[in-house]
């Protein structure tokens, strides 16, 4: 599964993972619950929409319903094209990279990797409310993002490793935007997870 950043779409997340991932992999590009339009000052007839997975203020809804999103469509896709849990990925750029950790901590044994892009470990990572990680992590940053500066960035592989045992972390050179060069990261990293 493939989640896309804050005014982005599934259509663009799609294009990307397959970059990304290859034309192999079945992949379902999932849309953020929220809507917005994507304008420089008031929507007229030229605005398009764009999504999001929630904002602060109602952060805890949005995390409940990203995970119910997300159980729903794996269940979905284990119906369809019988892809157990061992099978399974979960990729995001951007604002859904925190949620997709909270996920894999909250429902350990759902997914076998996770690659997390230009995003953000959660703030409350070490509450005990989360589990034990039993996927592989593979986390990517960018030395110029100034969302996660790189000095906060490179915190992320140390905290990530406090709940999950396989943690892969990379800083890259450029601004917040999925390096054009993921795919020599990502492909040998998701063959020794999930090897051919």
């Amino acid at each position: 599964m493939a989640l896309h950043g804050y005014s982005a779409n599934p259509d663009d997340m799609l294009r990307l993972a397959r970059i990304a991932l290859g034309d192999d992999p079945i992949v379902a590009s999932l849309q953020a619950p929220y809507q917005h339009y994507v304008a420089s000052g008031l929507p007229d007839n030229s605005s398009v929409p764009g999504y999001n997975w929630g904002i602060s203020r109602h952060w805890e809804s949005a995390v409940h319903l990203h995970h119910t999103m997300l159980l729903r469509v794996l269940e979905d896709l284990n119906k369809r094209f019988h892809v157990p849990a061992e099978r399974r990925l979960l990729m995001g750029f951007s604002q859904p990279v925190g949620l997709n950790y909270r996920f894999v901590a909250t429902h350990p044994g759902e997914v076998r990797g996770v690659i997390g892009v230009c995003g953000g470990v959660p703030r409350d990572w070490e509450d005990p409310k989360y589990k034990h990680v039993h996927a592989a992590l593979l986390h990517i940053s960018r030395d110029e993002d100034p969302f996660y500066p790189a000095g906060t960035a490179n915190t992320f592989a140390s905290r990530l490793r406090h709940r999950a045992m396989d943690v892969e972390f990379h800083m890259l050179p450029g601004p917040h935007r999925f390096p054009s060069k993921a795919a020599a990261i990502i492909r040998p990293w998701t063959k020794r997870i999930f090897g051919d």
